[in-house]
Protein backbone atom coordinates (compact mmCIF):
# COMPACT_ATOMS: atom_id res chain seq x y z
CA UNK A 1 0.00 0.00 0.00
CA UNK A 2 0.81 3.70 -1.17
CA UNK A 3 2.49 5.53 1.49
CA UNK A 4 1.35 9.08 0.27
CA UNK A 5 -2.01 10.64 0.91
CA UNK A 6 -4.08 10.30 -1.97
CA UNK A 7 -4.51 13.29 -5.03
CA UNK A 8 -7.18 15.29 -4.49
CA UNK A 9 -9.49 14.56 -7.37
CA UNK A 10 -11.67 18.06 -7.64
CA UNK A 11 -9.25 20.76 -8.27
CA UNK A 12 -9.95 24.41 -9.39
CA UNK A 13 -8.74 27.30 -10.36
CA UNK A 14 -9.39 31.19 -11.33
CA UNK A 15 -10.86 29.83 -14.81
CA UNK A 16 -10.94 25.67 -14.55
CA UNK A 17 -12.59 22.97 -12.66
CA UNK A 18 -11.29 19.78 -12.63
CA UNK A 19 -12.86 16.33 -11.30
CA UNK A 20 -13.35 13.15 -11.84
CA UNK A 21 -14.56 11.18 -15.45
CA UNK A 22 -18.01 10.78 -16.37
CA UNK A 23 -19.11 8.44 -18.74
CA UNK A 24 -20.83 11.47 -20.38
CA UNK A 25 -17.17 13.02 -20.81
CA UNK A 26 -16.85 9.79 -23.86
CA UNK A 27 -17.81 12.14 -26.68
CA UNK A 28 -15.84 15.29 -26.18
CA UNK A 29 -12.70 12.92 -25.21
CA UNK A 30 -13.19 10.87 -28.68
CA UNK A 31 -13.44 14.69 -29.93
CA UNK A 32 -9.52 15.21 -28.60
CA UNK A 33 -8.70 12.21 -29.14
CA UNK A 34 -9.29 12.61 -32.76
CA UNK A 35 -7.27 15.94 -32.96
CA UNK A 36 -3.97 13.49 -33.00
CA UNK A 37 -4.82 12.61 -36.27
CA UNK A 38 -5.05 8.91 -36.38
CA UNK A 39 -9.25 9.23 -36.74
CA UNK A 40 -11.88 8.98 -33.92
CA UNK A 41 -11.79 6.15 -31.68
CA UNK A 42 -15.29 4.32 -31.14
CA UNK A 43 -17.26 5.67 -28.45
CA UNK A 44 -17.05 2.42 -26.91
CA UNK A 45 -14.12 1.84 -26.41
CA UNK A 46 -13.33 5.52 -24.86
CA UNK A 47 -16.33 4.44 -22.35
CA UNK A 48 -14.26 1.68 -21.52
CA UNK A 49 -10.94 4.00 -21.06
CA UNK A 50 -12.48 6.04 -18.96
CA UNK A 51 -14.33 3.04 -16.64
CA UNK A 52 -10.36 1.97 -16.60
CA UNK A 53 -9.02 5.50 -15.66
CA UNK A 54 -11.61 5.49 -12.65
CA UNK A 55 -10.40 1.86 -11.40
CA UNK A 56 -7.05 2.95 -11.83
CA UNK A 57 -7.51 6.35 -9.16
CA UNK A 58 -8.74 4.05 -6.61
CA UNK A 59 -6.39 1.55 -6.42
CA UNK A 60 -3.13 4.33 -7.55
CA UNK A 61 -4.83 7.61 -5.21
CA UNK A 62 -3.60 9.25 -8.12
CA UNK A 63 -5.65 10.46 -11.06
CA UNK A 64 -6.12 11.98 -14.70
CA UNK A 65 -8.96 14.87 -14.25
CA UNK A 66 -10.92 16.08 -17.14
CA UNK A 67 -10.74 20.17 -17.23
CA UNK A 68 -13.96 22.25 -17.92
CA UNK A 69 -13.58 25.90 -18.61
CA UNK A 70 -15.17 27.27 -15.11
CA UNK A 71 -17.58 30.09 -16.95
CA UNK A 72 -18.59 27.83 -20.25
CA UNK A 73 -18.63 24.80 -18.67
CA UNK A 74 -16.75 23.04 -21.85
CA UNK A 75 -15.00 20.18 -21.51
CA UNK A 76 -11.20 21.27 -23.13
CA UNK A 77 -8.87 18.61 -22.06
CA UNK A 78 -7.79 16.63 -19.07
CA UNK A 79 -4.97 17.12 -16.84
CA UNK A 80 -3.43 14.78 -14.00
CA UNK A 81 -0.75 12.45 -12.80
CA UNK A 82 -0.25 9.26 -14.42
CA UNK A 83 2.24 6.02 -13.78
CA UNK A 84 2.97 6.23 -17.70
CA UNK A 85 6.84 5.70 -17.95
CA UNK A 86 7.59 6.04 -14.20
CA UNK A 87 6.37 4.69 -10.71
CA UNK A 88 3.91 5.68 -8.38
CA UNK A 89 6.35 7.21 -5.91
CA UNK A 90 7.26 9.68 -8.81
CA UNK A 91 4.57 9.77 -11.13
CA UNK A 92 4.54 11.62 -14.45
CA UNK A 93 2.08 14.91 -15.16
CA UNK A 94 0.33 14.44 -18.12
CA UNK A 95 -2.07 17.04 -20.17
CA UNK A 96 -3.59 17.45 -23.41
CA UNK A 97 -5.83 20.50 -24.70
CA UNK A 98 -7.96 20.90 -27.40
CA UNK A 99 -6.49 22.70 -30.18
CA UNK A 100 -9.19 25.35 -30.15
CA UNK A 101 -8.39 26.66 -26.77
CA UNK A 102 -4.66 26.38 -27.67
CA UNK A 103 -2.65 29.67 -26.19
CA UNK A 104 -4.16 30.88 -23.63
CA UNK A 105 -2.49 29.67 -20.61
CA UNK A 106 -5.58 26.48 -19.75
CA UNK A 107 -2.35 23.99 -19.69
CA UNK A 108 -0.34 25.75 -16.98
CA UNK A 109 -3.49 26.94 -15.11
CA UNK A 110 -4.40 23.26 -14.64
CA UNK A 111 -1.08 21.66 -14.23
CA UNK A 112 0.05 24.28 -11.70
CA UNK A 113 -2.82 23.02 -9.43
CA UNK A 114 -1.98 19.05 -10.16
CA UNK A 115 1.26 19.96 -8.49
CA UNK A 116 0.20 21.57 -5.84
CA UNK A 117 -2.41 18.57 -5.39
CA UNK A 118 1.07 15.80 -5.90
CA UNK A 119 2.72 17.81 -3.17
CA UNK A 120 -0.11 17.79 -0.78
CA UNK A 121 0.31 13.66 -1.35
CA UNK A 122 3.39 13.66 0.03
CA UNK A 123 5.75 13.03 -3.01
CA UNK A 124 8.88 14.61 -3.36
CA UNK A 125 9.10 14.80 -7.18
CA UNK A 126 7.68 14.61 -10.95
CA UNK A 127 8.09 13.68 -13.94
CA UNK A 128 7.25 14.75 -17.39
CA UNK A 129 8.11 13.12 -20.73
CA UNK A 130 7.01 15.18 -24.10
CA UNK A 131 8.06 14.65 -27.60
CA UNK A 132 10.94 17.03 -28.37
CA UNK A 133 9.03 18.65 -31.32
CA UNK A 134 6.19 19.86 -28.80
CA UNK A 135 7.43 23.47 -27.98
CA UNK A 136 4.13 24.59 -26.52
CA UNK A 137 4.28 22.12 -24.14
CA UNK A 138 7.84 22.17 -22.85
CA UNK A 139 7.22 25.93 -22.45
CA UNK A 140 4.16 24.85 -20.15
CA UNK A 141 6.67 22.98 -18.75
CA UNK A 142 9.52 25.35 -17.92
CA UNK A 143 7.04 27.98 -16.68
CA UNK A 144 5.95 25.55 -13.99
CA UNK A 145 9.82 24.98 -13.24
CA UNK A 146 10.68 21.27 -14.80
CA UNK A 147 13.61 20.52 -15.74
CA UNK A 148 15.45 18.41 -18.25
CA UNK A 149 16.29 15.03 -17.32
CA UNK A 150 17.78 13.34 -20.22
CA UNK A 151 16.02 12.93 -24.39
CA UNK A 152 15.26 8.97 -25.14
CA UNK A 153 14.64 7.91 -28.93
CA UNK A 154 11.52 6.05 -29.07
CA UNK A 155 9.15 4.48 -31.57
CA UNK A 156 7.55 7.97 -32.66
CA UNK A 157 10.83 10.23 -32.24
CA UNK A 158 13.09 11.81 -29.71
CA UNK A 159 11.25 12.12 -25.70
CA UNK A 160 12.23 14.76 -23.34
CA UNK A 161 12.17 13.19 -19.69
CA UNK A 162 12.07 16.28 -17.29
CA UNK A 163 11.69 16.39 -13.70
CA UNK A 164 10.84 19.00 -10.71
CA UNK A 165 10.94 18.51 -7.00
CA UNK A 166 7.99 19.27 -5.15
CA UNK A 167 7.72 21.21 -1.80
CA UNK A 168 7.44 19.71 1.22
Amino acid sequence: MSTYEKMAFHLETERLVMRPWAESDAPEFCALLAERGKGTPPVERIRAAIAGFLTATEETGIALLPILRRDEGDFIGYCGLIVGRTTLEEPEIAYELFRRVHGRGYATEAAAAVLDAAAATGRKRLWSTVGTWNAPSLRVLEKLGFERDRVSTEENGEVAWLTRALPR
